[in-house]
């Protein structure tokens, strides 16, 4: 199962404002692509690279920019945060 953490749902929320401000359907292509990657990292959660010294991993979806923070526990899949690569990051 999916876990999406309250940050995380707000960056996608923001992101997709964001860029339905300068495009709905560049909006809507973005959102279902973070959703089918993240998905797939449901079946294969070790694509993500490790941090070292921190928890988790870092899922890089480059085609849009983002990094998806997530940690495996047991069979779920926790959604952390979800930020574009030029973002400053919080701590996660």
């Amino acid at each position: 199962m999916i876990f999406w953490e309250a940050d995380a749902l707000n960056d996608r929320e923001n992101l997709y404002k964001f860029l339905y401000d300068f495009n709905p359907l560049v909006a809507e292509k973005a959102d279902e692509l973070l959703v089918s990657r993240i998905e797939l990292l449901f079946e294969y959660p070790e694509l993500g690279v490790n941090r070292l010294g921190l928890p988790g991993r870092l899922l890089i979806i480059p085609d849009i920019s983002l990094v998806v923070s997530y940690i495996i526990r047991d069979d779920h899949l926790f959604i952390l945060r979800v930020l574009h690569q030029k973002q400053n990051r919080p701590n996660l």
